[in-house]
């Protein structure tokens, strides 16, 4: 096994695909351990101009809230290119869009405690700078050509790969809000039964939460253009994952998946080194030659497996990753639903029997059809808001059943639910309406 310290990494044996199974399994909780984690971004701009704001004001703004509220900065090239509190942190997206990587919580009331503290302190500070942020999918206005570029190490790796491997680019990231929520599991059993469930389910939350019909200053065709370009970027890095549904899943076949994805960097005393395309399993095997006298470790694995980006993503616990980002209600309404749905054995089993004959064709046809009919689209002949009221009363069942009176988070996607409109198509109500198709209106309606 392979261990790091703060100042150097030491090799006590080579690192074999038991380790790396071994990783994943290290995850296993006691239920009484599991715990809530929140990922949410947003876009940032300028009150008076509506343009996104530059690399020195976010610096600016990094700046005030580590003073104003003690956080400790996160450094890159003499650069602030984040904040940490504790296991909290708040870092910048290849766009600079502001992302809060939340503690891991108990109840949904400390998350909903925890977005509304990093809310105001951001508020706050930004106010001064007469800075606002945005709780969209998509950046509404601004052409990929103009979005600010985030001077981060890795991003100059990511972006250079993405541009080679799909034809959506790096506007993935740079023009992209999503909020995520990360549970935990006790086994590998359980794993398999959470995200085979979040997995089948993904694309109903994708129309549930659809909140990005806009681009370049104008309806783009689609509810969620987040999610709609994901589609085309590397596909071998994203989409619904078919082996999951296989019998041979687990822990070690999510490692075999990994394991043969091209790595897309090295981390080496803070320096990004470049990894030729090689995929994990040869770099794991010590055959790739300008890289041979580096020794691979379980740090460089985490690294790899974060640079993967499918529908449901396992690390040493499952992240839903379907959601465009929101306005606050939504925010909280995605860990109360996941929440409500797989911690509760109930709830968790009974959305297991109602996927258990859904075909991958089907899976495939709701992940591509959902981004743009939302709700609508339909799905063994009614429309998915069907779907979508059987599992949020699972989730509402489940959560009464966890005990700490926390249905509530539920009811702005309840209203969702219960209407079939979704997000994005209220607003583009309101953009054929009274915004007079003037898209600068956004800006006021959705900022926090």
């Amino acid at each position: 096994m392979v261990t790091a310290t703060a100042s150097c990494v030491v090799a006590t044996k080579p690192l074999t695909k038991e380790d790396l199974i071994a990783y994943f399994a290290s995850g296993c909780k006691p239920k009484e351990m599991w715990r809530i984690g929140t990922e949410h971004e947003k876009f940032g701009f300028e009150i008076k101009t509506l343009r996104p704001i530059e690399f020195e004001q976010i610096t600016a703004l990094l700046n005030g809230i580590a003073e104003r509220y003690d956080w400790d900065k996160v450094m890159e090239n003499e650069r602030i290119i984040g904040l940490k509190q504790g296991i909290k942190s708040i870092s910048l997206e290849y766009g600079g869009q502001l992302e809060l990587s939340g503690a891991p919580l108990e109840t949904l009331h400390q998350i909903s405690d925890e977005l509304n503290s990093h809310l105001h302190q951001v508020k706050n500070v930004a106010e001064e700078m007469e800075i606002g942020f945005l709780g969209l999918g998509y950046e509404p206005k601004t052409s990929l050509e103009d979005i600010p570029v985030v001077p981060k190490q890795r991003f100059y790796f990511v972006a250079d790969h993405l541009a080679r491997s799909s034809s959506s680019g790096p506007d993935v990231f740079f023009r992209t809000c999503t909020v995520q929520v990360n549970l935990d599991y006790s086994s590998e059993t359980d794993m398999i039964r959470k995200f085979r469930a979040s997995l089948a389910l993904q694309p109903v939350v994708t129309a549930m939460f659809a909140n990005s019909p806009f681009s370049n200053g104008k309806p783009n065709g689609f509810l969620s253009v987040r999610s709609h370009i994901y589609i085309d970027s590397d596909k071998s890095r994203t989409g619904m994952l078919p082996f999951v549904f296989d019998d041979s899943f687990g822990f070690e076949r999510y490692v075999e998946y990994a394991l043969d994805l091209p790595m897309l960097f090295l981390i080496r005393n803070k320096i990004y080194l470049n990894s030729g395309g090689m995929t994990f399993r040869e770099f794991l095997s010590g055959k790739n030659s300008h890289l041979s006298n580096e020794q691979p470790t379980i740090d460089d694995w985490e690294t790899h497996i974060g640079t993967i980006w499918p529908e449901v993503r396992l690390k040493r616990y499952l992240e839903m990753r379907g959601a465009d980002g929101g306005p606050l209600g939504m925010l909280n309404a995605l860990p109360a639903f996941w929440v409500g749905l797989l911690y509760d054995e109930d709830s968790l089993q009974t959305t297991l029997n109602m996927i258990d004959d859904w075909t991958l064709e089907e899976l495939e046809m709701l992940r591509t059809q959902v981004p743009i009919t939302g709700l609508k689209t339909m799905f063994r002949d009614k429309p998915l808001k069907h779907v979508a009221e059987d599992v949020l009363k699972l989730a509402k069942d489940g959560l009464k059943r966890r005990g700490y009176n926390e249905t509530s988070y539920l009811d702005a996607v309840a209203e969702v639910v219960r209407t079939g409109v979704t997000p994005a198509e209220k607003l583009l109500e309101l953009y054929n309406g009274d915004w007079g198709q003037n898209i600068d209106h956004v800006f006021r309606e959705l900022q926090y």
